[in-house]
C-alpha cells in the first residue's frame, strides 16, 4: 500500500514537472544552451560565470579567442598573469584563473589532456573527481558534464531551486543536491530535456520569478503555484510589493 501510494506520488510529480517543461517550451521557446563553438569554450563558461553576468564571460571568452587561447594546448602554457589579464572581464579573475588551471592540470594527470577521455569516464566517477577541485562547485561542475559532456546531471540552479520552492515542490531553503535529487528522482535522465528545461527555467527566473518582487500574475507558470500565491521566506514577504535592492 505504501509503495503504492509513492509510486503514485512520483508518476503525478513526473506529470506536473513535465507540464511546467511543456507550458514554458511554448511560451519562450528552445533555448539553444550552451552558446558556446567548443567543448572547451563550455568548461571555461561554466567556471567564467560563476558570480557574474554571461554578457562579462561573452567578454571574456572573446578576448580568449583573440589572442588564441581556446585550444587546449596553448592554454596549458600560458602565464598565469596572462590568463588572469584576458579573463579580466569576467571577474573573480584570479581565482577563475586558479580554478582553470587546475582543471586543466587535473585533465593532464587523470585524461591525458583530453575532454573526450574525460566525458568517456563512468559519469559519476567524473563528477565525483572534479568536485575535488579548488573553485569547481558542484553547479559548475554539473554544467560542464551536461553541456560539454551530454551527461543527465540537472543544474538546480539558485533560479531552478526558488521556482520549485515557491510552487511548493521542494523547501523554501533546499540545498542544490536536495533539488537536483527531486529533479533526478522525478524526471528521466534525458540529457536533451534536462538541457532545455534548465535553460527555461532560467529564462522564466529571470523575467518573472526575481527573488524579491516575483512578476506571478504574467507567469507562465502561475497557474501551477498553490492557492494562486508563490510560498517564500518571511523576509521575501516583506519585501514583496516593493522596490528591492540587489540582484534579481
Amino acid at each position: 500500500m505504501v509503495r503504492t501510494v509513492r509510486t503514485h506520488r512520483k508518476r503525478h510529480r513526473t506529470r506536473e514537472l513535465k507540464a511546467y517543461f511543456d507550458t514554458l517550451l511554448r511560451s519562450f521557446g528552445r533555448q539553444h544552451w550552451w552558446p558556446a563553438r567548443t567543448r572547451l569554450e563550455v568548461v571555461l563558461g561554466a567556471i567564467l560565470t560563476q558570480n557574474t553576468a554571461w554578457r562579462n564571460v561573452e567578454l571574456a571568452i572573446r578576448q580568449l579567442r583573440r589572442v588564441g587561447l581556446l585550444h587546449i594546448d596553448r592554454l596549458r602554457c600560458v602565464s598565469p598573469m596572462d590568463l588572469e589579464r584576458h579573463i579580466r572581464p569576467a571577474g573573480f579573475y584570479r581565482q577563475k584563473a586558479r580554478a582553470i588551471r587546475a582543471f586543466l592540470e587535473w585533465l593532464d594527470r587523470h585524461c591525458e589532456g583530453s575532454l573526450a577521455k574525460l566525458f568517456a569516464l563512468p559519469p559519476a566517477a567524473a563528477r565525483n573527481q572534479m568536485l575535488q577541485l579548488k573553485g569547481l562547485g558542484p553547479e559548475t561542475v554539473d554544467a560542464i558534464l551536461l553541456y560539454a559532456g551530454h551527461r543527465p546531471f540537472f543544474v538546480a540552479d539558485a533560479y531552478t531551486r526558488r521556482i520549485l520552492a515557491r510552487h511548493g515542490l521542494i523547501s523554501l531553503n533546499a540545498t542544490y543536491s536536495h533539488a537536483q535529487q527531486f529533479l533526478h528522482t522525478h524526471l528521466p535522465p534525458d540529457t536533451a530535456m534536462f538541457n532545455e528545461f534548465h535553460a527555461l527555467l532560467v529564462e522564466a527566473g529571470k523575467q518573472f520569478c526575481l527573488r524579491n518582487t516575483p512578476r506571478c500574475d504574467a507567469c507562465p507558470l502561475q497557474r501551477f503555484l498553490p492557492s494562486g500565491r508563490p510560498r517564500m521566506p518571511r523576509r521575501e514577504r516583506r519585501l514583496t510589493g516593493r522596490k528591492a535592492d540587489g540582484v534579481s
